[in-house]
């Protein structure tokens, strides 16, 4: 597996990262046993940077994730995040809910120190900074090595930056989710901040598998979400079947094109995948090895420009905090 340097003053990290969500079941039941497998086919493929973070599972994800790299933790990343929208009744001073959450986290994931520790939503009630300083805080407390923002404006962005450092930014940015290329990509680059691109496979849809909502098992939140329903998923369906035959015409799986063009847009892009078997992540990681001339790329924008995604990226409930 390729490296990548993540940010200028973070970590080094696979060129490829796993997110861990999904082994807590929010995309419908898995097993333990399933899980760890998994968590060992990622070891094997040479993905190193993990990611977490406290709300997946009520937790739970945290303790999978610790208890999977407990025998090889110093030779992984872990990155976990931080969610405010958890303590909107917490009745503490800010800093302290802050500090509680970095010192929860390492507890559940059983480590001395968190390598990229992100704030998971912007919170819409108080100025960045005053969640950036103590989590700033973390860092010259040696809880954390280096922060970093999810989801967030390219306002917030330089507003964070500088307080201190923004390491990487996780946000989703896909073939069917190119919007970030307006502003928030040149920002991160002039910034020197690496760009985690989580969904890279638009949350399945690119993965060529999905094709209409009852795909998915009845407990799968992305049932309600609007880019899978009806005339949104039959539109989408479009684009994906021309990117799955000129992807057939290269000799390389759609995934593996989605992710071979993600990680051509530049040095500072690690696509976050995700996956409950191990089979999906041994195939997603072969895409670190797909080599895409200016012919395809050209051709790849022209199937998917900006702005081919139809229909919203979450159900309602699920966008507070989605700053863009």
């Amino acid at each position: 597996m390729q490296m990548r340097a993540l940010g200028s003053n973070g970590p080094e990290s696979s060129a490829i990262a796993f997110g861990a969500m999904a082994l807590s079941g929010i995309y419908g039941a898995i097993d333990e046993r399933e899980a760890f497998a998994t968590m060992e086919q990622v070891r094997a493929c040479g993905i190193i940077h993990i990611d977490t973070a406290e709300v997946y599972g009520g937790g739970t994800n945290e303790r999978l994730v610790g208890r999977a790299i407990a025998a090889y933790r110093d030779d992984v990343l872990v990155s976990t995040k931080f969610n405010p929208r958890q303590y909107v009744d917490d009745d503490r001073p800010w800093d302290k809910v802050v500090r509680a959450s970095i010192e929860g986290s390492l507890e559940r994931l059983g480590v001395d120190v968190v390598d990229v520790w992100s704030l998971h939503r912007v919170p819409t009630d108080r100025p960045i900074e005053e969640t950036w300083e103590p989590m700033a805080t973390a860092v010259r407390d040696g809880l954390v090595r280096s922060i970093g923002l999810s989801e967030a404006s390219a306002a917030t962005i330089r507003r964070a930056h500088a307080v201190f450092p923004v390491t990487a930014l996780q946000s989703e940015w896909s073939l069917l989710t190119r919007e970030v290329e307006r502003e928030i990509v040149p920002t991160t680059r002039e910034l020197g901040i690496s760009f985690v691109a989580y969904s890279p496979l638009s949350r399945g849809l690119l993965g060529g598998r999905i094709r209409r909502p009852e795909d998915l098992d009845e407990t799968d939140w992305r049932r309600n979400a609007p880019r899978f329903q009806g005339e949104d998923m039959l539109a989408n369906s479009v684009t994906i079947a021309r990117l799955a035959e000129f992807a057939a015409q290269r000799g390389i799986s759609l995934v593996q094109l989605a992710l071979g063009w993600l990680l051509a847009q530049g040095e500072d892009v690690i696509p976050l995948i995700g996956a409950r078997r191990a089979t999906h992540v041994a195939e997603s990681a072969t895409a670190a090895d797909v080599v895409l001339n200016a012919d395809d790329l050209a051709h790849i924008a022209e199937i998917a420009p900006i702005g081919v995604g139809v229909g919203e990226r979450y159900p309602e409930e699920y966008r507070a905090g989605l700053e863009r």
